[in-house]
């Protein structure tokens, strides 16, 4: 069967040291930027891409609650497609409850999952019915009992290891004997100490990479079970991968891999969370972006220089270390000629420069004005583009299905 990308006469050029890649362009997100002119940035969303995302999840998942992360892309639109589906949220600020306040969830379905809160975001949180809150410091802890007493709270242990394509080893979290002395605290303030949480890092391509995390949060579950703490929530966080060029299992196996992992540790009896984000948006986005100059800095250059007119400032900030890998699509057949180019955004900031370390291969007749579509960009993408840097506008959204 051909790809997307051979249906509509139009090259894909992997990022991913040019692995083939399938095209996440849905019939109608291709339909909709054929008939559109883009004169910025475009971000086009299949909220039918999202729906079927979520249902294999959640087939995958079984028992498990999903609680979709606000944070991975905060359109009022997603929000409501998954509330319609039954989802659940993770919010990370008084803004994102605000927002799913305001598309109709119920407060007890949103969890307070940011460890690093503000004082009256914590009281306003608990007046409008949010149950649940993240903790992994002392200081935090107190804040809940003192603005949310009586609060259901949820430990926060840190990840010293991980696999993941973006690992998040170092913020977040605490060492296991002060989760358990914070939960000891926090049975003396009065507080509700329901489980513990953690976050294996974001693109855990395969479930393999969550036996370290899990192996972890089992001893610190059992250690505090022996200390007379009655847990009954595991949060398992994020992680679940989006296609970037590399293979992955489909997402009902995955997902359904990973709660194997997880009941062979903790049994039938324990409360499952999850937080997906990426996993969710990412494949139902696609960029149009446009490109506003090809140079060399010297005619025997064998890279070219790329320039769109999108870049780290304005969604583009996970390719911060090249840690994301996106794809690109043009109007160039699948045959056409290709040679490696550094790719760069357009504001006048040094940084701006998002593959280098490892070029892309684009058509050599790649020319300014010609039009690219970076695939798998429903995530991380308009939720990092809101300052309007350098005076280019923030990326804009239009959704369809």
């Amino acid at each position: 069967m051909l790809n997307a990308a051979a249906r509509l006469g139009i090259s894909s050029a992997s990022l991913i040291d040019q692995h083939p890649a399938k095209s996440a362009v849905s019939t109608r997100q291709d339909a909709y930027i054929r008939e559109n002119d883009f004169a910025e940035p475009t971000v086009v969303f299949d909220l039918d891409m999202l729906r079927a995302k979520y249902d294999a999840l959640v087939a995958g998942l079984g028992d498990a609650s999903v609680h979709y992360a606000v944070k991975a892309n905060p359109a009022p639109e997603i929000v409501a497609a998954l509330r319609d589906r039954g989802a659940r949220f993770d919010c990370a600020s008084k803004g994102e409850i605000d927002l799913c306040l305001g598309q109709g969830v119920p407060a007890s379905e949103i969890a307070f999952g940011n460890t690093i809160k503000r004082a009256s975001d914590i009281a306003y949180a608990h007046a409008v019915g949010v149950e649940q809150f993240a903790v992994d410091a002392e200081s935090e802890l107190r804040k809940i009992a003192a603005h949310a007493p009586g609060a259901r709270v949820i430990v926060r242990m840190l990840v010293e290891s991980s696999d993941a394509d973006w690992p998040l080893t170092r913020k977040f979290g605490c060492a296991p004997r002060e989760a358990l002395r914070l939960m000891d605290l926090g049975r003396y303030l009065g507080l509700d100490v329901a489980g513990i949480s953690f976050h294996p890092g974001s693109q855990m391509r395969e479930p393999r990479m969550w036996a370290s995390a899990l192996d972890g949060a089992l001893a610190l579950w059992t250690e505090a079970k022996a200390n007379g703490h009655d847990l009954r929530i595991l949060n398992i966080g994020g992680g679940f991968p989006a296609f970037y060029g590399l293979p992955l299992p489909a997402t009902e196996d995955y997902a359904a891999e990973v709660m194997r992992m997880v009941r062979s540790r903790f049994g039938a009896d324990v409360t499952v969370m999850a937080e997906p984000g990426r996993g969710l948006v990412a494949e139902a986005g696609v960029i149009v972006a446009e490109v506003l100059l090809v140079s060399k800095k010297d005619q025997d250059d064998l890279q070219r220089w790329v320039y769109l007119d999108i870049g780290k400032f304005s969604g583009l900030a996970e390719t911060m270390d090249e840690a994301i890998r996106y794809q690109f699509e043009t109007r160039h057949g699948d045959s056409c000629e290709t040679g490696p180019c550094i790719l760069a955004g357009p504001s006048c900031d040094s940084a701006d420069v998002l593959y280098e370390k490892r070029p892309v291969q684009l058509p050599l007749d790649l020319t300014d004005g010609d039009k690219v579509r970076i695939l798998c960009t429903g995530a991380y993408t308009t939720s990092y583009s809101s300052v309007g840097f350098n005076g280019f506008p923030p990326l804009r959204s239009v959704f369809v299905g």
